[in-house]
């Protein structure tokens, strides 16, 4: 679509709503004190901020999210990052699950909750809503989406991405008629058969937009969980009692109403398990990563905090990311995201952590006493050696500590750590003693 098509769709008919997730049980123990939305990214950005980042930069700014599980942290950064000017109609709002006369439970999936909010939805003007998931790693202009939507009279468009067979195996994967009409849905289809008749036909290529998969051979569709529907339509659809859209609405829908499918081209990643987010979080570390963080033209957004360059004290780093306020002292990094206001102690070698940084910054009499005590202050001590790892936010790791995932179980739950998809995750607040080998 061209540029002069983007700007001709009127942005203010469309309200956005982004899924706060569930209790994100995959991506424990990240998720044991926060929602997977507000889960840290890249050093210094939470998941929430693509999918909101990618509302503004695509000219919708009327957005809501809807938070249930370990919501405080994501309430927080939200109230702290995103403010409009009380001249626009523009807002980034939250809408908490809670209990009334007329619903006492809580949100029991993503149809169940926009069902739930419905009334507040209602009482703005728009004609079309757009449905997003809060933990996806992706740079998307939804302006084509919407615009292919009015052009082809349709009552839903779901986005899909070109995946692999291997990889279609767990996802949700639409078949299309050569109108882009979706006719067909299988949730994570594993039989072969059903899997050869899903599959995209390559004469199809050329007006989707897709290129000749040289590397990945058959292609098939796999939807992002990204929808749009029409405003007349979701309230007849949520009048019934499924939960969730991906399972239950969108399957019964393809029957009976016009839906349409929109490929996505670009880098997307469903950030779901500790195994997904560790490789999406490492690729960014590389000379080329598939995600752009530094694409100026849709810049991701995140809370702005003050804080000071860091500094580097004769360390070696090859490839990192080093977020703001950080102190590192003569130690060896590759492969690494080193958190905001991290400190790392001289004689350190990280290889493949990615550090989630801190919280706050530790006074000289508090390092005291902690020292004084025999506990390590908040960040990486000296003399460390640590890979294969991910380090929640205040965490203390002492002094000639040695942390690696080899020889261990693909699944460890310890007092001091857990080991998941065979990484080793320090929680959030852990302290490890001087000395400990884990």
């Amino acid at each position: 679509m061209s540029r002069t098509g983007r700007q001709s769709l009127n942005t203010s008919t469309v309200l956005c709503v982004i899924m706060g997730g569930g209790q994100g049980t995959r991506l424990f123990p990240l998720t044991r004190d926060r929602s997977k939305p507000a889960v840290p990214l890249a050093g210094k950005y939470r998941l929430v901020d693509i999918p909101i980042s990618n509302c503004i930069n695509s000219g919708f700014r009327r957005i809501y999210i809807l938070t249930q599980f370990n919501s405080t942290s994501l309430h927080s950064h939200i109230s702290r990052t995103y403010k409009f000017d009380q001249f626009t109609s523009g807002f980034v709002e939250i809408l908490a699950a809670q209990q009334t006369l007329t619903n006492t439970s809580w949100y029991e999936g993503t149809a169940d909750a926009v069902r739930k909010n419905l009334i507040h939805f209602l009482n703005h003007d728009f004609d079309y809503l757009i449905i997003l998931s809060g933990d996806q790693l992706y740079r998307m202009d939804f302006r084509p989406m919407v615009a292919q939507h009015v052009e082809t009279g349709a009552d839903i468009t779901v986005a899909t991405i070109p995946v692999g067979r291997r990889e279609a195996q767990s996802f949700g994967i639409m078949q299309i008629a050569e109108d882009r009409r979706i006719t067909r849905f299988e949730e994570k289809p594993k039989d072969p058969a059903v899997l050869d008749s899903l599959r995209l036909e390559p004469k199809w290529y050329p007006k989707l937009g897709i290129a000749e998969p040289a590397a990945q051979g058959e292609l098939y569709l796999a939807s992002m969980g990204i929808y749009v529907f029409n405003r007349d339509l979701i309230r007849g659809l949520l009048d019934n009692p499924l939960t969730d859209f991906g399972k239950h609405i969108i399957p019964h829908a393809i029957n009976e109403r016009r839906v349409y499918s929109h490929v996505f081209q670009g880098y997307w990643e469903d950030i779901g398990t500790i195994r997904t987010f560790f490789e999406a979080n490492l690729d960014l570390v590389s000379e080329l990563p598939r995600f752009n963080f530094f694409d100026m033209n849709a810049p991701i957004f995140s809370r702005p905090r003050f804080l000071p360059g860091s500094k580097i004290n004769g360390a070696q780093i090859d490839h990192a990311l080093v977020a703001d306020g950080c102190i590192i002292n003569y130690a060896s990094i590759s492969n690494s995201i080193v958190g905001l206001r991290m400190v790392v102690g001289a004689g350190t070698e990280l290889n493949r952590v990615i550090s989630l940084g801190s919280d706050y910054y530790e006074s000289q009499e508090s390092v005291e006493q902690h020292e004084h005590e025999g506990k390590p202050r908040v960040g990486i001590g000296a003399n460390c050696k640590i890979e294969n790892a991910i380090i929640d936010k205040n965490a203390r790791i002492g002094n000639n500590v040695k942390i690696s995932p080899a020889g261990k179980p693909e699944k460890v739950d310890h007092e001091l750590y857990y080991i998941r998809d065979g990484i080793i995750i320090i929680p959030k607040n852990a302290i490890i003693p001087h000395g400990t080998v884990i």
